[in-house]
């Protein structure tokens, strides 16, 4: 599967982005996914993910300000980011994993300013 992440920016401190991550080549609905997040200097964490039935799970850092979504009719999936701080500043990836198949899409950029 090809992954396509979008809506990365730079924006103040308390602000919101919403992140895209859009899919092809195989069944969307039939993955799990996720998106990371990598800082300079830092490993990459896991921010939040959702399965393809209904778990959803999140870091606690970003608990009660993001979202994660997914549209499996639009082979979409989405993370809604407000009230941002700067240690959010980082490079977002999403992923699709289903058993030992893993897909990473390019990233896109977040920076959050104080």
């Amino acid at each position: 599967v090809q992954l396509q992440a979008s809506g990365g920016g730079l924006v103040q401190a308390g602000g919101s982005l919403r992140l895209s991550c859009r899919a092809s080549g195989r069944t969307f609905s039939n993955y799990a996914m996720a998106w990371f997040r990598q800082a300079p200097g830092k490993q990459r964490e896991l921010v939040a993910s959702i399965g393809h039935g209904i778990g959803i799970d999140y870091a606690d850092s970003v608990k009660g300000r993001f979202t994660i979504s997914r549209d499996n009719v639009k082979n979409t999936l989405v993370l809604q980011m407000n009230n941002l701080r700067p240690e959010d500043t980082a490079v977002y990836y999403c992923n699709a994993q289903r058993g030992n198949l893993n897909y990473w899409g390019q990233g896109t950029q977040v920076t959050v300013s104080s």
